[in-house]
């Protein structure tokens, strides 16, 4: 099978798996190959597609290189809208840029899924930075392919193959200049470290990390699912209730933490945050309190009072 029909195919299969047949979806295209495809082949497997172009405003001349994306996916058969938005700088320039996309997305779906042109490869990255920074399995299991609104059917197939279909259908993508800076850590990966692990361990590093985040994906849903069932019993009037949960498996108990830390606020706690009121759970002579967010004026902290965790406002 050419690129251009493995595309379509893993598109086609998707679909399948997750939407309703000929549901309209829109993809977020950047222009690059990896999204020039999907557009591509979502259109070749019968989907009416919007593309929905990001412009973050930090390039000189990015507003062209929107435009010229926006009028490739007219070209192939897709409604486009170009979205121009603000980055901040919270937590990085890649971060805050992500950030901003991912709320433009929404805004513009209108009730539809979106489509993002995520590959091996950059599952691959994901996994390995989620082991360099011992965040825990949730982390190392990378990029679900299907999390309600966001769907990424090109996960299983290589950035070479996307490169390749562009070509085969006269497509010409737009590279972009940061994917060749080495100030970011996912490009000194692409480029240093999975060719590196390639030579040492003779290939097959890509599709390996992959199987391992489809691994820990499906281990990760039989845990929650045992999390879900402490759930209802240890969530008490806004509260936590420390004794129905301390006995219990420390994979199920700290995800039964996490659920409640989203509960009361916190916004994706990371693994230190979670180990840190865990351990309030599990020392109940602990007269400790674990911060978890608040504005400049008071930080929200988790105490534990008597047999329950519960959130306090202290001033700063």
């Amino acid at each position: 099978m050419d690129a251009a029909g493995l595309v379509t195919r893993t598109v086609a299969d998707f679909v399948d798996a997750h939407l309703p047949p000929g549901a309209p979806v829109c993809v977020a295209l950047s222009g690059g190959a990896d999204s020039s495809a999907l557009v591509a082949g979502a259109l070749r497997a019968g989907l009416p597609v919007c593309a929905l172009v990001v412009d973050h405003g930090l390039q000189d001349g990015s507003a062209g290189v929107a435009a010229a994306a926006a009028d490739t996916a007219r070209r192939l058969g897709a409604s486009a809208q170009v979205l121009t938005v603000e980055v901040g700088t919270a937590g990085g320039l890649e971060a805050a840029a992500r950030d901003a996309r991912y709320v433009a997305l929404d805004d513009a779906r209108d009730g539809r899924p979106v489509l993002l042109g995520h590959t091996a490869d950059d599952q691959a990255e994901t996994v390995l930075l989620g082991l360099a920074r011992g965040s825990g399995a949730r982390s190392i299991a990378g990029m679900r392919p299907w999390r309600e609104p966001w769907g990424r059917p090109l996960l299983g197939i290589r950035r070479t193959d996307t490169v390749t279909a562009c070509a085969e259908l006269g497509l010409q993508p737009h590279h972009d200049p940061h994917n060749d800076d080495r100030r970011f850590t996912r490009v000194r990966l692409r480029s240093e470290v999975l060719p590196l692990l390639d030579d040492v361990l003779h290939g097959g590093v890509v599709d390996a990390l992959g199987r391992t985040a489809n691994a820990l994906q499906a281990d990760l849903d039989a845990l929650d699912a045992l999390a879900d069932t402490q759930w209802p019993a240890a969530s008490v009037d806004g509260e936590l209730d420390v004794e129905t949960i301390r006995g219990v498996p420390t994979a199920i108990r700290t995800r039964v933490v996490r659920r409640w830390l989203l509960a009361v606020g916190a916004t994706e706690p990371t693994h230190r945050v979670i180990s840190a009121v865990d351990a309030l759970v599990t020392d109940e002579r602990s007269r400790g309190h674990v911060a978890i967010g608040g504005d400049p004026t008071a930080r929200r902290v988790v105490i534990r009072s008597g047999q329950r965790l519960t959130v306090r406002l202290v001033e700063r």
